[in-house]
């Protein structure tokens, strides 16, 4: 299928700077069908906001049939040009991302949510996913009632909580509240010798999704910190895994933003256990 770009700049009530959020849509392009509509999924990026490596991912999936947004996450700080994976980018965008207020990232998932069910080619069905910092953001997303689904690569700073200014990341906590109980989907995928969540801190978000009865499937392979990302990934990328793992991040959005399976039902069935 073949994709179409633009941006939208959407005013922010959080932002200090006064400056908008700008928000890079790609979406399917269909030309004898104008009037389609199609999901849509948020992608949220890494320290470096949309770079290329984001921009061909988040193509990926909109050539597969959803309608896509990638906010620029550090509109606080800067423009919407992508950071450099570089050492001076590397620190600047470490940086950004402990000055930021974690409800400004909130605020941001909302405007682009906001943003996909306003536009006229998308049916208002949300999934959402991310890597890195964005693959935390895009578990955040999920305590909003309209995303059916997030798929979260690596998951950053969630074990730790030092998401934000004054480290307020209050993620884990929410977990405990019951704020994803009964919600859509969550898939979280951790390479198994990424340095960046460690062992312990993925049996910590493991246990907290599991006691608090989320809706959650957890994927360890053997790989390193964004292996997903196809370009300047200090040797980590890691394009077969990267493919097979874009393959079931698919099947989740087809079986809950590609559907319309109505309300969910919370009765509780008893597994047979057979043979």
């Amino acid at each position: 299928m073949l994709i179409s770009k633009t941006h939208y700049d959407v005013p922010s009530k959080l932002a200090t700077n006064g400056q908008p959020i700008r928000i890079f849509v790609i979406s399917p392009s269909i030309p004898d069908y104008p009037h389609a509509k199609f999901p849509g999924v948020v992608v949220f990026s890494e320290i470096y906001q949309v770079t290329g490596p984001v921009e061909r991912f988040a193509g990926q999936i909109a050539s597969h049939g959803y309608v896509v947004a990638c906010p620029s996450s550090y509109h606080e700080f800067q423009g919407p040009e992508a950071i450099p994976y570089d050492t001076e980018g590397t620190d600047r965008g470490n940086r950004f991302k402990i000055e930021k207020e974690v409800a400004a990232y909130d605020e941001d998932a909302t405007l682009t949510i906001d943003l996909l069910t306003s536009l006229p080619n998308c049916n208002g069905r949300i999934a959402a996913t991310g890597m890195c910092l964005g693959g935390h953001l895009a578990f955040r997303a999920a305590f909003d009632p309209r995303v059916l689904a997030s798929v979260c690569f690596f998951g950053t700073d969630i074990h730790s909580a030092t998401l934000g200014k004054g480290k307020k990341d209050d993620s884990l906590i929410r977990v405990r509240k019951g704020d994803l109980t009964g919600k859509g989907e969550l898939v979280m995928i951790f390479g198994k010798q990424d340095t960046h969540v460690p062992r312990e801190g993925r049996d910590l978000i493991r246990k907290e999704l599991e006691d608090a009865n989320v809706t959650a499937t957890f994927i360890e392979v053997q790989a390193q910190h964004a292996f997903i990302r196809d370009e300047s990934s200090k040797g980590r990328w890691d394009a077969a895994l990267t493919r097979s793992l874009f393959t079931f991040l698919l099947e989740v959005f087809e079986r809950t933003a590609g559907r319309d399976l109505g309300p969910r039902s919370n009765l509780k069935t008893e597994i047979a256990h057979v043979c």
